[in-house]
């Protein structure tokens, strides 16, 4: 399981009876969850007005930030292509793994300075996130952008004969060229219709030079072939052509055009290579930074939100539980019991979600008479 509830709940004479009343009731006889402390500093807490505003909006700077880490997640994965098993052993926080990170957290001083005020602390969170969601943006573009041009090249060359680019099949040697009169034209055909080709193709229009085809090339299904006839012959011949199944490729044979065409592949495959590592390096960075960002957002939103609901003095344990999957409801159960004393309208929504009454739509929200915040470390969304 990678889902984690970070919950508080008040201390009672002392956080650690807290802590361990929770331990007893969900760990030490029944195998509900692993729980972890999960220690927050002293913060500042500032007045009442400030506390209520910074609730709301540090609801809404978490959506923010999830969304970045995902973000970032994904499109590691997507840039790894084909190796993404290994997209997991680079989403990395400090330089360990996610749950590591999560069940040993420690507020970085450097980082978010406790002398701060909250809110300062979470506009720095802001800032920093929003930065990381612009560079993200800027550099997906353009990677995207060159991985796009080279896969439009790629197919281009990668084709049926119908329509792929023909810069790799054929050599100056297969055309006349520079005559006035006499054009070397190429034509598709199908390869069940190899002996019909050989047959007919010096009869399919006047002006057809005798014994002038050669196969220059086959895939799967047809074959390239070469016939030399006179200029003033070609829309007879294109047109009888069609009518035999065979397709001429719209083609002249320029040795510029064909060399920017090779040479622009290699520039792209190049500069495709030489922007992946360093595109991976900050991708690893900087999921890192933004995960570290969002689990502080999650320690501030306990804070405040234990402090607005457990009042001052500030004396409340924050835990971090990892349910056991087959036991999420029963832990639930326990939690409730453990902490219903804490809040007696959380009571009544249970009590009315149990009954299910209709038009009170209240199983979406969830509130329980102890703080709680889900954290999914599970960010990866493989199609």
């Amino acid at each position: 399981m990678t889902e984690f509830w970070l919950i508080s709940a008040p201390g009672d004479k002392t956080c650690q009876q807290t802590w361990d009343k929770l331990m007893t009731a969900t760990t030490r006889t029944n195998n509900l969850s692993t729980n972890n402390k999960f220690n927050i500093p002293d913060l500042k807490v500032g007045t009442l007005d400030v506390l209520v505003g910074l609730s709301d909006e540090l609801a809404k700077l978490d959506s923010f930030v999830e969304s970045v880490v995902k973000k970032v997640a994904q499109y590691m994965a997507d840039v790894l292509e084909d190796s993404r098993d290994k997209v997991q052993e680079n989403l990395l926080a400090n330089g360990v793994d996610l749950v590591t990170y999560v069940t040993r957290f420690q507020w970085d001083m450097a980082k978010y300075p406790i002398k701060q005020s909250l809110k300062n602390i979470s506009e720095i969170v802001s800032k920093q996130v929003s930065q990381i969601d612009n560079d993200l943006k800027a550099r997906a573009s353009a990677y995207n952008n060159l991985k796009g041009n080279l896969q439009n090249l790629e197919r281009k060359n990668a084709g049926s004969l119908l329509t792929r680019s023909l810069a790799d099949i054929v050599k100056k040697d297969d055309f006349v060229l520079d005559s006035e009169y006499l054009i070397t034209m190429l034509v598709v055909v199908p390869k069940t219709n190899y002996t019909d080709w050989q047959r007919t193709y010096e009869t399919l229009s006047e002006m057809v030079v005798p014994r002038s085809t050669n196969l220059l090339f086959e895939d799967h299904d047809s074959g390239l072939f070469s016939v030399t006839l006179f200029r003033k012959a070609i829309d007879d011949f294109r047109h009888k052509a069609r009518e035999n199944k065979f397709t001429v490729r719209d083609f002249q044979y320029n040795e510029e055009e064909l060399k920017a065409d090779k040479e622009e592949m290699t520039r792209l495959s190049t500069d495709k290579k030489k922007q992946f590592g360093p595109l991976v390096r900050w991708l690893k960075v900087n999921f890192s930074e933004a995960f570290i960002a969002w689990i502080h957002i999650k320690a501030l939103r306990v804070f405040v939100e234990s402090v607005l609901r457990y009042g001052l003095p500030v004396n409340f344990q924050a835990m971090l539980l990892q349910p056991n999957k087959k036991n999420m409801k029963k832990l639930r159960e326990v939690l409730y019991d453990l902490y219903k004393h804490l809040d007696s309208s959380a009571a009544a929504i249970i009590d009315q979600t149990a009954m299910d009454i209709p038009g009170l739509n209240l199983s979406q929200q969830e509130y329980y008479p102890y703080v709680y915040y889900k954290i999914d470390c599970n960010l990866l969304d493989f199609k």
